[in-house]
């Protein structure tokens, strides 16, 4: 199993193979994802890479976390587990 990532300040524009490129020079990219609005289908200008080993995951945060693409600086940090949300749509009474 591999090591997720989190990919913070995306450009907008930028898309997922520009993103795995940036990620492919520090090892295997097993999945990369940018999280796009659901409403817009614009990228809300962060995503997740996964990187195949946790050796490869640790280079990739240190050569690509405050480096910069399409004029913006990257936040890259290892994902946190999600976190549990409520069911939605129950009545306030």
């Amino acid at each position: 199993m591999g090591t997720r990532l989190f990919v913070g300040n995306l450009p907008f524009g930028a898309t997922e193979d520009e993103v795995r490129g940036t990620f492919e020079r520090y090892g295997s990219v097993k999945d990369c994802h940018i999280v796009m609005d659901r409403d817009t289908g614009r990228s809300k200008g962060f995503g997740f890479v996964e990187m195949s080993s946790q050796d490869e995951a640790t280079k990739a945060i240190e050569g690509t976390n405050g480096t910069e693409l399409g004029g913006r600086t990257l936040n890259v940090s290892e994902a946190r587990p999600r976190a549990e949300r409520g069911g939605g749509g129950g009545s306030r009474w």
